[in-house]
């Protein structure tokens, strides 16, 4: 494809049409070019209004030979069409293996087009395995900042250990994304987010920053939403250190959606019109792959990376693709809390689809890692939320789909894939439980061991005193804790997976300390943690 592409540009290049055409047609596809006679003909770009690398840089979805760079042209970046002109920007771009940029390894342009709200996706192949690179873009005659990304081992390689941290919920209006201050101290590999990136709604207490705007409804909406929240700076930070996965939850759109079902019951037509919206911003404000460019109110964001013989993740979407939510209150759809729900039971309820689902199996089954990471948005564990006789579940999360849940641990007990470890977020606290196909059954076997981390910023609207109360009807769960905000920092070798549940003092106080709550450990071959 790369050789049709230049051949294009070489023809276009002759005249000043065939250049504009090369301009919306060549880059816009994401076509790149390391010739330098090509980044001389682009060096004449549009001068425009502002330094335009407002948003920051970011790299994402690592493999052995490459990696995923993201930039996003904002001059403005809370304005409508963050600032730019209406037309397509060449944006050059180099990859380095030294921060100062000196030992320049791969270089080429990309295209920032309107369509796209002058986002930059670039896939970077060619480069080492299981090494760190430097990275930065330039337009307009200015430079971005220089981020930092590393490529995975491959896929033979033993690699001796991952340092990766992942969080969730960062409402910010609620609070300082501080917690990534802590995580680049942690000189982490990777970080995971496992959703709600961004908040649709303005709600809580003691709010210390505004939206600034109403709730998200059109794609122009949902980018300045995403704009704003990449303003704080350390989140910024944290996409310039290291390479990001993801996924979503429902805040990205809106809160407590099921597929095409709103929390407000809207047409399905007219709620995947916002969801397509939504999903739009979202692909635009992520260093995502090109295979996960929506198609309107559809886009395929799981995925799967490895980071050679020690590890793989398997990044699950359950929002797209669930069945809606049970026994939902009469006039609205969305979550609930439950005592008699038959229709809980349903064997037919899905949170992952049932192609997701095959696609999960056989990942397992083919994978040759000594630990295998399931990134999915909640708890997955059973959580009886009523203390003492009777059993009371909340209908949003896997306690909402059984039978759904079910298959997947009864399949994790049967086929037996190396260490299947689940990350969650989604419910603003830490949980550490033991993963069983049968939880009111002392005898069913541990099969899976799951850890929930605390939220960015979002608040918990439980006491603690409530939570501690619930563990005694719940003996599988090793800890639940909603007190503070935080992370989970995380340590794999092949022997064991090490877990730190990090918490910062005050989300309202820039730059607030963090202290570890508990540490857990997980032993090779051993399904279940042990309080470290």
């Amino acid at each position: 494809m790369l050789r049709s592409v230049m051949t294009q540009i070489r023809t276009a290049a002759h005249s000043h049409s065939g250049r504009r055409e090369f301009l919306s047609g060549a880059l816009a596809l994401g076509a790149v070019s390391s010739a330098p006679w090509f980044i001389r003909r682009v060096a004449a770009q549009p001068r425009l209004p502002g330094p335009p690398f407002t948003l920051g840089v970011a790299s994402g979805y690592p493999t052995a030979s490459g990696v995923a760079l993201w930039t996003r042209l904002a001059p403005s970046p809370l304005m409508p069409g963050g600032g730019m002109p209406p037309e397509v920007v060449p944006v050059e771009w180099e990859v380095a293996t030294d921060e100062g940029m000196g030992r320049i390894v791969q270089r080429g342009v990309a295209g920032a087009t309107p369509a796209f709200a002058h986002a930059v996706h670039v896939e970077v192949e060619g480069l080492e395995p299981a090494r760190w690179y430097w990275y930065r873009f330039r337009a307009g005659g200015e430079a971005s900042a220089v981020g930092r990304t590393r490529t995975a081992p491959t896929a033979n390689g033993s690699a001796e250990r991952l340092r990766f941290g992942f969080a969730s919920c960062q409402q910010y209006e609620q609070g300082y994304f501080t917690a990534y201050r802590h995580m680049l101290a942690d000189d982490l590999d990777l970080i995971v987010h496992l959703g709600d990136y961004i908040y649709e709604a303005s709600w809580g207490q003691d709010h210390v920053r505004k939206h600034g705007a109403p709730e998200p409804h059109t794609l122009e909406d949902y980018r300045i939403r995403h704009a704003l929240y990449k303003t704080d700076p350390d989140l910024r930070a944290a996409h310039a250190a290291c390479p990001w996965l993801f996924t979503w939850d429902d805040h990205e759109v809106q809160n407590d959606y099921a597929n095409d079902r709103s929390e407000h019951l809207d047409t399905p037509e007219w709620f995947l019109e916002r969801r397509a919206a939504a999903y739009r911003a979202y692909y635009e404000h992520m260093p995502l792959r090109r295979h996960m460019v929506p198609f309107g109110p559809h886009m395929r964001l799981f995925s799967r990376v490895a980071f050679g013989r020690l590890a793989q993740f398997h990044m699950l979407d359950d929002r797209q693709y669930r069945s809606h939510q049970p026994c939902a209150p009469p006039g609205r759809g969305g979550a609930s809390v439950v005592e008699d729900c038959e229709a809980r039971l349903d064997r037919r309820l899905t949170m992952l689809g049932d192609v997701q689902e095959r696609w999960l199996a056989a990942g397992l089954d083919q994978s040759n890692a000594r630990w295998n990471l399931i990134g999915q948005q909640t708890l997955m564990a059973q959580l009886d939320r009523k203390p003492g006789p009777g059993q009371r579940f909340w209908t949003d999360g896997w306690d909402g789909y059984p039978a759904a849940r079910r298959r997947l641990l009864d399949y994790l007990g049967q086929r037996k894939p190396a260490n299947p470890i689940v990350l969650g977020g989604d419910v603003h606290a830490f949980w550490v439980a033991d993963l069983k196909p049968d939880f009111d059954d002392p005898r069913s076997p541990v099969v899976g061991t799951e850890f929930v981390g605390t939220s960015i910023t979002s608040q918990f609207r439980r006491r603690q005193e409530e939570v501690d109360a619930l563990l005694p009807d719940n003996p599988h769960i090793r800890l639940g804790n909603g007190a503070r905000r935080g992370y989970v920092r995380m340590e794999i070798t092949r022997q064991r997976l090490r877990a730190d549940l990090r918490t910062v003092r005050s989300v309202t106080q820039p730059g607030a300390e963090a202290d570890t709550l508990a540490t857990f450990v997980v032993e090779d071959g051993r399904p279940g943690a042990v309080r470290g």
